[in-house]
Order: C-alpha cells, then sequence, then structure tokens
C-alpha cells in the first residue's frame, strides 16, 4: 500500500505526519509519498522525510499513485478534484459542519474517515487527535492571556510591596481547561474553573484549581464525556453564577464546546461590560460560535477595555510539538487498519474504524452525520 501525505496550505503550520512517523510506517511494510515541501512550516525538510524511508513527489503525483491520502485539514476543491475513486482518505474532516463536503466525498466513492469523530473510548485514547491538540490549546491559551494581561500571574513580594497574583476563571474542564488550570497555577494565578459536568470536580481540585459547583447540571455518561445541552433554567443559573465570578477574573479561558453543535453562549455581553478594563478573554470556541457573546472568530477585538482573543487554532502555532502528537495518534489508528504485509484492511468489525468511517462505498455510513442530513 501506497500513504500519501499532503500539505497542509493556508495558515496551517502543522504537517500530518513528521520524519518519525514515516519511519514507524515503512517498518509496517508501508510505502510513503510526502508532497514536497509539506513539512517545512513544522521544522521538517524534505531529506529528512527521504531519511525516513519516503519519497518526494509533487501533489499530483501524490494523490495519482497514492491509496490513502492523509493531512490535517479538509481536501481543498483543486485536491478533491483529483483524488481517484476507492481513495481512502483520512483528515479532520469536521463532518457536522461539513456537510456537502461529505455528500462530495460518498459521490466520489472515496472511504473517508474523519479523525475528530474517533470514539472517547479508553481504547481509542491513544488516537485522540481532539484530545492532543487541547491540550497545546490550552498551554497556549494561557502563554497568551499572560502576555497580554497588563499585571503579573504570581504574586510577588517586593520592596515596593506586595504584588496579588492574577485571577483566572476557567470555563469547561475538558482537556483544554485542564491543561489550561495546570498552566496558569504553574504561573502562580489563583484559579476557579467552571463546567457542568460533576465528575470534573476531583480532576479540578487536584490539579490546585477551585471548582465552581451550580446544581441541577444533565450529566449524560453516554456523552462520551463531553457536556450536553443543559436546561433553561439551569442555564439561568448557570449565567448568574458565570457572571459573579468572571467580574472578578483578570483572565478568562473559555473552552466549552458540545459536538456537532454551536458552542454554549456563556459570557454575556452585560457581563464582559461589568470585568475590569485590562481583562483579557481568551476564546477557544470561536470557530463554532464562541462561549462569549462578543467573540469574533480568528480576530481580537477590544470591548469597553476588556481584550477578546478568538482563537480556535492554537496548534498551528506549536507546529512541531503538535504535529508531533497528531502523528503519532495517526499511526495508532492506522495499525487498525494495516495488515502485517501493509496491505490495507479495513475491518468494519472494529468499532473505531467503523466508528472513525465517514463515507464508503458513494453512501455516508457515519450514523450522527446521516442523522443531521435526513432532518
Amino acid at each position: 500500500m501506497i500513504i500519501g501525505i499532503l500539505k497542509d496550505g493556508g495558515s496551517e503550520n502543522r504537517v500530518a505526519l513528521l520524519p518519525e512517523s514515516v519511519t514507524a510506517l515503512t517498518k509496517m511494510m508501508v510505502t510513503v509519498c510526502v508532497e514536497k515541501g509539506a513539512g517545512l512550516q513544522a521544522f521538517a525538510s524534505d531529506a529528512d522525510y527521504e531519511t525516513a524511508g519516503a519519497k518526494i513527489a509533487s501533489k499530483e503525483e501524490v494523490i495519482a499513485q497514492a491509496d490513502m491520502l492523509i493531512k490535517i485539514n479538509p481536501p481543498s476543491e483543486a485536491e478533491l478534484a483529483q483524488i481517484k475513486e476507492n481513495t481512502v482518505f483520512l483528515a479532520v474532516l469536521n463532518p457536522f459542519f461539513n456537510i456537502e463536503l461529505i455528500k462530495e466525498l460518498a459521490d466520489k466513492n472515496i472511504t473517508s474517515f474523519s479523525l475528530d469523530v474517533i470514539p472517547r473510548t479508553s481504547r481509542a485514547q491513544t488516537m485522540d487527535i481532539l484530545s492532543s491538540m487541547a491540550t497545546v490549546s490550552g498551554y497556549k491559551a494561557v502563554l497568551t492571556a499572560a502576555n497580554s494581561l497588563p499585571k503579573f500571574f504570581p504574586m510577588f513580594m517586593t520592596a515596593a510591596g506586595t504584588i496579588t497574583p492574577a485571577k483566572a476563571l476557567i470555563l469547561g474542564a475538558g482537556v483544554a481547561g485542564l491543561q489550561a488550570l495546570a498552566t496558569s497555577r504553574k504561573l502562580g494565578a489563583v484559579v476557579e474553573v467552571f463546567d457542568v459536568r460533576a465528575a470534573v470536580k476531583e480532576e479540578v481540585v487536584g490539579l490546585g484549581g477551585k471548582f465552581v459547583e451550580v446544581e441541577g447540571a444533565i450529566d449524560d455518561k453516554s456523552a462520551g464525556g463531553y457536556a450536553v445541552e443543559q436546561t433553561d433554567e439551569f442555564k439561568k443559573k448557570q449565567a448568574a453564577a458565570v457572571h459573579d465570578h468572571a467580574i472578578k477574573s483578570d483572565v478568562i479561558i473559555c473552552t466549552a464546546q458540545i459536538p456537532g453543535k454551536k458552542a454554549p453562549l456563556l459570557l454575556k455581553k452585560e457581563t464582559v461590560e461589568a470585568m475590569k478594563p485590562g481583562s483579557v478573554i481568551i476564546d477557544l470556541a470561536a470557530s463554532t460560535g464562541g462561549n462569549c457573546e462578543l467573540t469574533e472568530n480568528d480576530k481580537t477585538i477590544i470591548h469597553k477595555g476588556v481584550k477578546i482573543i478568538g482563537n480556535s487554532s492554537f496548534p498551528v502555532e506549536m507546529p512541531t510539538d503538535a504535529s508531533k502528537m497528531f502523528g503519532k495518534n495517526v499511526i495508532n489508528f492506522l495499525k487498525l487498519m494495516i495488515s502485517a504485509d501493509g496491505s490495507l484492511n479495513l475491518n468494519w468489525e472494529d468499532d473505531i474504524v467503523k466508528g472513525t468511517c465517514v463515507t464508503h462505498n458513494r453512501e455516508i455510513v457515519h450514523e450522527r452525520v446521516k442523522s443531521m442530513i435526513t432532518k
């Protein structure tokens, strides 16, 4: 089997597989073909890939030769036009929001796997690219906040008096939120964390944060660890609690998201306007609407003295380690699909393989994506 690694264009600095991952594939008896310059933004040269055993070729040559194509983002229109039938395509397709793309992949008889819908099970943890990228985002968000805040994060005892530590509020205690908590604490901030899932309280406290609890939350264990849609009554209680804690905070890191839906609105305009001038909001949910009512995706705005940074793409700012983590997740997933002789083996009896596949045999096969189309 030939696996092709495509270059992600635009502002994307990551690459799906670094040379170290190519080495792992060649040991699995797979031939790897890499688009020229694919890893340059992640500081991996074409020579590095060749040393690892890959062949370097143009985009057109990679697409023509490969049985399987891998990149981070969905295919461009030009790429999609070139991909031949029966090719297997792996990427972060964001299928719940890219329905037309999914229909095109099905029409072209491309077997596609969306790495952002890998089942959230213990067995699939080593393949969970969302958790890996959330780790990067949580870390980078805090560094960005610290750099933007007009005061120190830690407490200082100085000859000029005591400098009090910054107060941070983290909305959402998933992987990004917990990483933001850990990083904030290392920098010396006092941290509070809000989440609708009571089960995360122990982790928050263990990392040195204070858990903000609001009674009456729906905690659906079948949601695979994700937050779920809440009742209107709870949302009112939640809004009041978030407002009270937000106006006392210097930094707010927004990380709350619900798969396949618009991000929950947690910070209203009136809350932002009641915050201290100079405060900073980092909204990691910006690409799905944002947790803050005033967030603008990929933009930094200042409203009544409060800086609001809408950024869901922090991993592109740390391309080396982000690519390393992404690649390891991909290799672990590919191990489920590659036979001992290096051939492709799509085992539909495997719940991870089946649960990650979006299109196959000219059909949309992912149940949740299919249900969204038929609504």
